[in-house]
């Protein structure tokens, strides 16, 4: 997949092609019908099936740190519309020289003169331009004149509910790993480099890989029954989501202490699927009761792994 950083790289041999905008944060469920429908256009046109997102995502500027929490990060987003087959990424910057410029410029200067859109997909409550002024009604207008099919994909449907990454942030919020899983199509994860923490885990018996949670607003917290993957291989483990408030810590974490794993991996990549919420993160009174708890979870995320394994086994039978 061909990634193109800015609108300033945006190059002639990148006119025509059949686009799709949005944020898609989490490439969930609904994202993914609209992807289908951008790759049979683009099969059909034989033209590139591209995406135009934005970085950061538009809320995150406009509101900073009262941005709606992110479900995922550049790379994964990347990663997951790879997977799905698109061919092309436009990922705009979006700061104020762009939101300050019209929907109509937006559409004739972006959309038709750089990229010679041919067919576009957009949701059906996609807003654009200078104060959200540009819609769909917009978009059809000027596709009509200039050669640009436009068509809306009606919000995806699960459970006579809509898929969205705001439901997808509240089941996250409140623990429920399974129906966010059921929107998202996968496990919620977490990825990123391992970097060098307190050692606090360590010295207290249970070594820890601590990945920096770079986002404004973390979606969820607390201890969880999760597995990592790290190169090759897959780990059972306990992780934390949080600021590690016995130690009065304010930087957000992710701490995952894996189990039968005695490797050195800083710097490496890895990526955490949370499996099941064991408690919430709060804070402990003394260094004794910390660790009686750490034990006390590790005992329960072992218990959910030989259970799963158990169903898993059950309904092969």
């Amino acid at each position: 997949m061909e990634l193109i950083r800015g609108i300033h790289n945006i190059r002639s041999q990148h006119h025509g092609c059949v686009l799709t905008i949005g944020n898609f944060d989490g490439v969930h469920l609904g994202h993914r019908e609209v992807i289908k429908g951008l790759l049979r256009d683009a099969s059909a046109l034989n033209l590139p099936s591209t995406v135009m997102l934005f970085e950061p995502q538009p809320q995150e500027f406009f509101l900073k740190e009262r941005a709606p929490a992110r479900l995922t990060r550049l790379r994964d987003k990347l990663a997951l519309l790879a997977k799905l087959g698109v061919e092309r990424v436009v990922c705009v910057s979006f700061n104020g020289r762009f939101a300050s410029q019209s929907a109509a410029e937006f559409v004739s200067e972006v959309l038709l003169k750089k990229l010679g859109v041919k067919a576009l997909t957009v949701g059906d409550d996609f807003r654009f331009g200078k104060g959200r002024s540009g819609d769909f009604s917009l978009l059809k207008a000027m596709g009509e004149t200039a050669g640009m099919a436009v068509k809306s994909t009606e919000s995806f449907k699960k459970a006579n509910a809509r898929v969205s990454s705001t439901a997808i942030r509240e089941a996250l919020r409140a623990g429920d790993l399974e129906l966010a899983k059921a929107m998202l199509g996968h496990d919620y994860a977490i990825s990123g480099r391992v970097i060098h923490g307190w050692k606090k885990g360590r010295e207290l018996g249970f070594p820890t890989a601590n990945v920096a949670l770079k986002r404004q607003v973390c979606p969820l917290s607390g201890v969880f029954a999760v597995q990592a993957k790290v190169g090759t291989h897959t780990y059972n483990g306990v992780a934390n989501v949080g600021n590690k408030p016995t130690f009065n810590g304010t930087r957000a974490l992710l701490e995952v202490h894996l189990f039968d794993f005695q490797q050195s991996i800083y710097g490496q990549f890895i990526e955490v699927q949370l499996k099941a919420k064991l408690r919430d993160e709060h804070k402990f009174n003394g260094l004794d009761a910390l660790v009686a708890q750490i034990n006390q979870d590790i005992i329960e995320a072992k218990q959910f792994f030989t259970l799963s394994t158990t169903a898993d086994v059950s309904g092969g039978l």
